[in-house]
């Protein structure tokens, strides 16, 4: 049962997040974001998770704590579905295009969390909201960090920043689901030489 329930709550947020990595793309998000329940429903349809979010925050203090909040859930989320990473493919990658912009992601659930972003943003924030853009590197080393996870993120062209966001989310989803994907030659065992993850 690749699946895994998560809450967290603080004096700041309250987030629950459900995770079944072996999914349909089905999702629920209520973030109170809505740009960010888009790029969260991204993952969910392009990595073909069933992936259910809920979270409230305090909003009207800044859109920061409830954006770290959830990537920090839903990466604790991924760890606890993966288990001892046991028969997984472990590395993936992925590029996707939105129009004019293209990203291209890597991941691997090496179990040393480490993430990069690269990116040339035209505008300083995104959707109504007004999301700095900084949150979208913030949003990955927070998930990376409870993931357990390195992620190498990179757009490689574009003019228009909600898609350039959009394609980082797309990419992500589609190499989050190829590396945590079972390999049948595998079988039950660690993709590591170590032995362990």
């Amino acid at each position: 049962m690749r699946q895994a329930q998560v809450q967290r709550r603080t004096r700041e947020t309250q987030v629950q997040v459900r995770l079944n990595l072996d999914g349909t793309g089905r999702h629920h998000i209520r973030t109170g974001l809505g740009f960010y329940d888009h790029m969260l429903a991204q993952l969910a349809v392009h990595g073909l998770f069933d992936l259910d979010i809920e979270a409230q925050g305090d909003l009207v203090v800044d859109p920061h704590h409830t954006w770290e909040d959830v990537a920090l859930a839903l990466g604790q989320a991924f760890d606890q579905a993966l288990g001892a990473r046991q028969g997984i493919v472990r590395m993936g990658y992925a590029y996707a295009p939105l129009d004019e912009a293209l990203a291209r992601a890597v991941v691997d659930f090496s179990g040393r969390p480490y993430a990069h972003l690269t990116a040339r943003w035209h505008t300083p924030y995104l959707g109504r909201e007004a999301i700095p853009v900084s949150l979208m590197a913030h949003f990955l080393r927070s998930w990376a960090t409870q993931a357990r996870a390195t992620v190498h993120v990179d757009v490689l062209r574009g003019a228009d920043d909600h898609h350039q966001a959009e394609a980082v989310f797309k990419a992500l989803a589609r190499a989050l689901a190829a590396a945590t994907r079972l390999d049948p030659r595998r079988g039950v065992q660690v993709p590591s030489s170590k032995g362990v993850l």
